[in-house]
């Protein structure tokens, strides 16, 4: 008879599993990255009406205010552009060529077989959208159907709109845009130059886009296929995502957008220039890089571009109210830019971090 030898049992290893950790500071360090665009902007507030007591004044906010809201429209329909993964350089180009058909529009009418047709303000401003829109809508195409890289297709339509739009005039300017009871064409300084309860129209017309653009991206299947080309492409289409049409949809909304804010510059202006918002394409990116979009694409808001717009805005003022030189002004622009930069990657490494670590 044999005996059993009955083999106890051994403790199981423990094992190494990475317990969640307190991380104060880290989690406090990512708090920090994500607000960063409201901590710079009231750091630069308060910076500025430190250094200037016409700064914070009722009159120079409101003034800031007015030239924020040109650089978000065009921000804002850049940031479609870039949640699917795109850019867009040639918004500032497409603001141009819809100043120029709404100040020829305007100025000298449209010249038809037996006399030349004026139109009224509002259907001006529906032609001037439209003709940004067909332009976005172009974009799209080229990237889409053409397989041409966004960069490159968008820096070619950078040169094609400007082109065009000074041969509207042959590079001259369509001055005094006031129209004429006769015309019919009068009221077109209603949405760059009025004001309405005290604040400019221009406010109210960015504060509307903003918002459509928050539900749009929040609230419907659209916003969502939009971030679901951004984050993986492959997997949208997979999914049974469109990705084609919603690239050329968000190429028509940057087309749009740059349009809108073409119109209001001019109606600013009170008259149309080729040159109309020349560079404007970097100030509008720039807003969106600051606001936490991520030029990879699928990782951004619409209120934070708005705030990104709003630091360019009142750093770009600030600097002149303080008597800074243009030089200097572009080495500032250019180092927020790149801090943007920075500080979106830190944010997703540290992110990353804390992520393994609580796994």
């Amino acid at each position: 008879m044999t005996s059993t030898d009955v083999a106890s049992k051994a403790p199981a290893p423990t094992q190494r599993g990475r317990a969640p950790r307190s991380r104060p500071l880290a989690r406090t360090a990512l708090l920090l990255l994500r607000g960063r665009t409201l901590v710079v902007l009231v750091v630069l507030v308060l910076f500025f009406s430190a250094a200037s007591s016409e700064y914070l004044t009722q009159s120079n906010l409101i003034l800031m205010t007015k030239h924020v809201a040109i650089n978000a429209i065009l921000a804002i329909g850049v940031t479609f552009v870039i949640l699917t993964g795109g850019i867009d350089l040639s918004v500032g180009s497409i603001a141009g060529l819809s100043s120029m058909v709404a100040g020829g529009l305007l100025f000298t009418g449209l010249h038809v077989p037996g006399g030349t047709v004026f139109f009224s303000v509002a259907v001006v401003v529906v032609l001037g959208i439209v003709v940004g829109a067909l332009t976005g809508a172009l974009n799209g195409l080229l990237v889409t159907r053409f397989s041409v890289a966004p960069f490159i297709a968008t820096l070619g339509m950078l040169y094609v709109a400007r082109g065009a739009a000074q041969l509207l005039s042959d590079g001259g300017t369509f001055p005094d845009l006031a129209g004429t009871p006769q015309r019919g064409n009068q009221g077109f300084r209603v949405i760059g130059v009025d004001s309405f309860l005290g604040i400019p129209v221009a406010v109210w017309i960015m504060v509307l886009v903003a918002a459509a653009a928050v539900v749009v991206t929040t609230r419907t299947p659209f916003g969502r296929r939009v971030y679901a080309v951004g984050g993986n492409e492959r997997a949208a289409v997979l999914s049974g995502i469109r990705v084609r049409r919603i690239k050329v949809a968000v190429y028509v909304i940057s087309g749009s957008c740059a349009a809108l804010a073409g119109l209001l510059l001019t109606s600013e202006l009170g008259a149309a220039y080729p040159d109309t918002a020349t560079t404007y394409e970097l100030n509008a990116i720039a807003a969106a890089v600051l606001g936490g979009t991520a030029l990879s694409g699928g990782r951004g808001t619409i209120v934070g571009t708005v705030m990104g717009a709003f630091v360019i805005g009142f750093l770009s003022d600030g600097l002149v109210l303080v008597g800074v030189s243009t030089f200097w002004q572009s080495v500032v622009k250019g180092a927020v830019i790149i801090f943007a930069v920075i500080a979106e990657q830190a944010q997703q490494r540290l992110q990353a971090g804390l992520t393994d670590r609580t796994a």
